[in-house]
């Protein structure tokens, strides 16, 4: 029987939540199915486009971009499975309804990012990371993951001690090592994610403290703050002060054991910090601030830094990790991770750009964020065989000159083998820059790439940018 004609919404403009990207996609799909979508892969193919799923659409960069069809996850955010220590759900879910879920089965995330509205696939897709020297970035967690690739064949993909034992009606499985770390960082070019299953752990409890250092105090004491918490970060403002100091927030989070009890202040966050972040029109108040007064942004920074500090937060776990206030003003951002080892290095070459751009008027105008992860052995992740400190370069979303900053930040950490997070602002260019020297693996990624991409349906103006596609497929 033939299948019935999938709905769709043609020439229909797509914006990221930063709307720093949009497209106008032909035809954009909203499958619930995994037979839907397999089908809308055969469609692409028959009609010789590209396809592209996107996640929530909170990343900055281009990655999520196509030339054809587009595929929206709002109809694939559906639990599958539990079992204990495993999860297996669906790709479109948000990391706020994994997490309540998880906790309706007395279970966690053992890690998470500052954000919680992120799709499944997005945070997998690009390597995105909490903090805490013992956690890898999130892709680490997934134990198996069911994609749609060329020819409409979908895959489940494991490592040979994977959890599935025989391949469920209407799937290959693939047991390899290799195949699933290349497939666990993919970039959305091997293939549309379906499914995956994500280690967990029991539910518990996290305690919080914001404390204010200076960065010269910080630069010699990363290595004891690093091991002496379960997750350790610093955001920075690159500014000095008037005794030419740069101000630091230190942020460490340990287990706890107890919830304080309902009233207790110290179940929260700074309410009033919390609640003037959400103001109807504080982000344009804060965007108008930094353009017509840039040489306050400095002053701006400071105040900031210090209304974060805060003696104590206890919650549960991914109420902790979720960073809160930040998270709802407008910003736009780079992120480049570099070897541990060259830390403190990177930090002073930092400080040293936003001095030498403050005077040709572009003014760093957020605190920049510094967190710490475990090396990954998935071969296109930031983390790929090197612990790493991962440096957000957070701007406020109008920032004059914000463009021209970031890109010197990029251009001043790649001597540091610095490497750019995927689902933020980078310049990576192919022709000008070599996927080869940042990656060591990624030729052997790239077979396994072209593998499952063998009609180039999965290529777009991203992986043509960046230099990943090259292989025949539709125009």
């Amino acid at each position: 029987m033939t299948p019935q004609r999938l709905p769709f919404r043609a020439n229909k403009r797509w914006r990221n939540v930063p709307k720093n990207q949009s497209m106008v996609p032909p035809r954009t799909y909203s499958p619930g199915t995994l037979a839907e979508l397999v089908q809308v892969v055969e469609e692409a193919e028959r009609r010789g486009v590209s396809i592209r799923a996107v996640g929530s659409g909170h990343s900055w960069s281009d990655a999520a971009l196509t030339e054809g069809f587009l595929v929206l996850p709002d109809n694939l955010r559906e639990p599958l499975e539990y079992q204990p220590g495993l999860a297996w759900v669906q790709s479109g879910m948000r990391i706020r309804e994994l997490n309540e879920w998880l906790r309706s089965h007395g279970a966690a995330l053992p890690n998470m990012g500052g954000y919680d509205g992120q799709t499944v696939a997005g945070v997998i897709s690009t390597s995105t990371h909490g903090s805490g020297i013992e956690f890898g970035p999130l892709s680490d967690l997934v134990r198996s993951i069911d994609i749609v690739a060329a020819g409409g064949v979908v895959h489940r993909i494991e490592p040979a001690a994977g959890p599935t034992a025989t391949a469920p009606a209407g799937y290959e499985l693939v047991k390899d090592d290799f195949t699933f770390e290349c497939a666990r960082v993919g970039i959305g070019c091997l293939g549309l994610i379906y499914a995956v299953a994500i280690e967990v752990i029991p539910s518990y409890l996290l305690t919080e403290k914001r404390e204010r250092s200076t960065w010269e105090k910080e630069s010699g004491r990363i290595e004891a703050g690093i091991a002496g918490n379960r997750h350790f970060e610093l955001y920075l403002n690159p500014h000095p002060d008037s005794n030419g100091k740069h101000l630091c927030m230190v942020t460490t989070r340990v287990r706890a054991e107890k919830l304080p009890w309902w009233g207790s202040s110290k179940r929260r966050r700074r309410l009033r910090v919390e609640l003037l972040s959400r103001l109807p029109g504080m982000g344009s108040a804060l965007n108008l601030a930094v353009a017509v007064l840039p040489k306050l942004t400095p002053f701006f920074l400071t105040m900031t830094l210090k209304a974060l500090t805060d003696d104590a937060f206890t919650n549960r776990s991914y109420r902790v990790l979720n960073i809160g206030a930040a998270n709802y003003l407008p910003a736009h951002s780079a992120e480049i991770g570099v070897p541990i080892t060259r830390a403190v290095e990177a930090i002073d070459e930092v400080i040293r750009v936003a001095a030498r751009e403050r005077e040709r008027g572009h003014v760093h105008s957020a605190p920049i964020a510094m967190r710490f992860v475990k090396q990954s052995n998935a071969p296109m992740s930031m983390m790929h065989g090197r612990d790493t400190m991962m440096i957000e370069l957070i701007l406020v979303s109008r920032t004059p000159g914000g463009a021209e900053l970031l890109a010197a930040y990029e251009e001043a950490l790649r001597p540091l083998q610095g490497r750019p997070h995927w689902g933020q602002i980078n310049r990576l260019a192919a022709g000008r820059d070599s996927l080869e020297s940042m990656y060591d693996e990624y030729p052997r990624w790239l077979e396994v790439q072209r593998r499952y991409n063998s009609s180039g349906v999965f290529d777009s103006p991203f992986s043509k940018r960046v230099g990943i596609s090259g292989q025949a497929g539709p125009a």
